[in-house]
């Protein structure tokens, strides 16, 4: 897999882009070349990524951002987005579906309703409501790629963290379900296992933790990006992020 993918000219949409891993997904496809559509609820978050985005492309000539401030519990102006996509570019090359909620830790028992619930429209509903409205616009593209965040709590189901690990489960089998449909399209759809990395929802989840046992979330989103590139054969997999391996799902049918 190519470590550093030429995205010149091609189209990435990224959620999520306003912080943590998102943003330097953003950043590092911007600085490939490409022309980034970057979403997140955080308008602040939006414009630092912008400014920087512009700075390397005064410096570079290379890769520019779409601002789109946008809460993916918004299902309508998911639609509307796949729509203004459609009318700008007439396709999308790569979705990185990387938005998401941690909810709360603690018994399931004890999980507030509106607290699961978020999680599942953020998580799960956000997500498949992105697919809906962008897979016409990466079946258009000649090498479309899908890159789906996932979470190792989807396989370890560890304690207290229920609504969190149901959530990347059901996200990895959305993803896995339309890799198995788009399998002889030139469409790649692949989850993503970031591991723990120095971010918000990390410090959140894990409060007495020492962050700088952690790898920065640029190094972890570089390793994502050569997932983006129209070079890519695999499908339907996992990736470790850490280890810059795919794991594979197969299972007796």
């Amino acid at each position: 897999m190519n470590a550093h993918p030429d995205l010149t000219g091609r189209t990435a949409l990224v959620t999520g882009a306003s912080r943590g891993i998102g943003y330097f997904i953003a950043k590092h496809m911007a600085a490939a070349g490409a022309q980034v559509i970057a979403v997140a609820r955080t308008v602040g978050g939006l414009e630092e990524l912008d400014d920087e985005i512009k700075a390397e492309h005064a410096r570079s000539g290379k890769g520019e951002a779409t601002l789109v401030p946008l809460d993916l519990t918004d299902m309508p102006g998911i639609d509307r987005l796949g729509s203004a996509i459609h009318e700008r570019w007439g396709k999308l090359d790569i979705l990185v579906a990387n938005a998401g909620v941690l909810g709360v830790i603690g018994p399931l028992a004890h999980i507030e309703a509106k607290v699961f619930e978020k999680v599942m429209a953020v998580n799960v509903t956000g997500v498949w409501r992105l697919i809906r409205s962008v897979d016409p616009l990466l079946r258009n593209s000649d090498a479309g790629r899908a890159i789906i965040m996932s979470s190792g709590a989807a396989h370890n189901a560890r304690a207290y963290w229920g609504p969190y690990a149901a959530s990347k489960a059901a996200v990895e089998a959305l993803a896995r379900s339309w890799a198995d449909e788009t399998k002889n399209t030139p469409l790649r759809v692949n989850s993503v296992n970031p591991g723990a990395t120095r971010t918000a929802m990390r410090a959140q989840a894990m409060p007495g933790e020492n962050p700088a046992t952690l790898p920065h979330p640029s190094e972890i989103a570089a390793n994502i990006v050569p997932l983006a590139s129209p070079s890519l054969t695999e499908t339907g997999l996992i990736f470790d992020a850490r280890e810059r391996t795919f794991l594979s799902y197969q299972m007796p049918r």
